[in-house]
């Protein structure tokens, strides 16, 4: 018994100790695609813990070769993806066949099947990430394998499932606890980062826009009495860009100082529905001067907490960027809503078909300063998130180049519910 539990042991100690190594290397977070660096750490990671947990096996067992080898093929690719699950089992199967012994194809099968399953219910899994599926697949996985051992290795001894699969499954479940605890804690270190920056940009606003506003706004008047009675032929030819010039940079001042010290918040109930339709319908001649169809696909009538000016001005700012992000003049903006299962939040995903963005100008949307528009100040952005962060939501961005941007704003669902 002891002989049999120890390298079990072992094996859970190797897979926990790499696990927690390899947030270390690349922090897990589901709001941000993995990159192939990331997928060939992963990959390289978990074969490296996968091959250790085969060097450790369960002895006495005649020629079968027990270990834990196929958590890690699972739990990589049910998380890390498709590449990085695969560098894992080619790396399992060729060391597995070295080993050998005549139970070499059971092993290299039961290994292979936990590859296949996570991938063919990856996509199942990953949307929602409930506990609940992943404990359900981990069942399903153990359930085939325990099948093939009574078919193939019929002569181990009760005690043997016992522990084997007793200790397997919980170590599986207690991976997936685990690994959605580092991601909801790093998810929370990086809006606290953010949230940080967003202050400071605050307190920078709060010290120097009124001391800037009150210059600009005495030498706009000058401006403008000059023009009116001036013979010089420059000075009317370029007073209205001067005057354009300092309403741009009034405006600036102006987003910061709501930056700064957003109006006070009146948290209510939102029928949301209302106020989706109506960004929609203010911006439809926009769209339509820039070339481009706004869509609605709402169904049913969802309410959430919030406040209705700050979250109208939110969508409204996130559906403009769209428009504008569509490069040649003829495409889409998207905007649909759903409520999540347990229906305690309501997810609006605003969709264009635009320019898209990279991965580096992803990490640095919403950061001071930083825009893809040729004369944008990236405030909208960090006006958007702030009032999102103030209403108690979220707001996530995924993009591809050339493809589109997908604009994700969850929010809590009211007490009324959806109807």
């Amino acid at each position: 018994m002891i002989d049999l539990i120890k390298p079990i042991i072992v094996n859970i100690t190797i897979l926990f100790s790499l696990t927690f190594n390899a947030n270390l290397f690349f922090p897990f977070n589901s709001k941000k695609p993995s990159t192939k660096k990331q997928n060939l750490i992963y990959g390289v990671i978990s074969a490296f813990a996968a091959t250790l947990c085969m060097l450790f096996p369960i002895e006495g067992i005649g020629e079968t070769h027990f270990d834990l080898r196929m958590i890690i093929i699972f739990i990589v690719t049910l998380y890390g993806g498709v590449k990085a699950g695969g560098i894992c089992t080619i790396t399992v199967i060729v060391v597995r066949f070295f080993i050998g012994g005549t139970m070499a194809p059971v092993g290299i099968f039961v290994s292979f099947l936990a590859y296949v399953i996570a991938v063919l219910l990856r996509q199942w899994y990953i949307p929602a990430r409930k506990f609940a599926k992943a404990v359900t697949i981990i069942l399903i996985y153990f359930s085939f394998y325990f099948v093939t051992l009574l078919y193939f290795v019929p002569n181990l001894e009760t005690h043997f499932y016992f522990i084997y699969f007793g200790g397997s499954i919980l170590t599986s479940i207690s991976l997936v606890f685990i690994i959605e605890k580092l991601i909801k804690v790093n998810e929370q270190f990086n809006e606290t980062v953010y949230s940080d920056k967003l202050s400071t940009v605050s307190q920078m606003a709060a010290s120097i826009a009124h001391e800037i506003r009150n210059p600009i706004t005495t030498v706009r008047g000058f401006i403008q009495f000059l023009e009116k009675d001036t013979m010089d032929d420059k000075l009317k030819q370029y007073a209205p860009l001067i005057l354009q010039e300092l309403d741009r940079t009034n405006m600036i001042i102006t987003n910061y100082l709501r930056l700064s010290k957003p109006n006070d918040f009146k948290m209510k109930e939102i029928n949301l529905n209302k106020i989706l339709v109506d960004s929609i319908d203010l911006l439809k001649p926009y769209g339509t001067y820039q070339n481009v169809s706004l869509f609605y696909n709402g169904s049913g009538t969802h309410y959430v907490l919030g406040d209705e000016d700050h979250l109208k001005q939110s969508i409204i700012n996130v559906i403009k960027n769209g428009i504008e992000a569509v490069s040649d003049g003829s495409g889409y903006v998207k905007v649909s809503k759903r409520s999540t299962e347990d229906k305690r939040k309501v997810i609006i995903e605003i969709e264009d078909n635009g320019k898209g963005m990279t991965r580096d100008e992803l990490s640095k949307l919403g950061l001071p300063y930083f825009t893809t528009k040729s004369k944008g100040t990236g405030l909208g952005s960090m006006i958007t998130n702030r009032l999102i962060f103030e209403m108690d939501g979220s707001i996530e961005y995924v993009s591809t180049p050339n493809k589109g941007t997908i604009v994700r704003i969850t929010l809590a669902s009211s007490v009324l519910g959806i109807h």
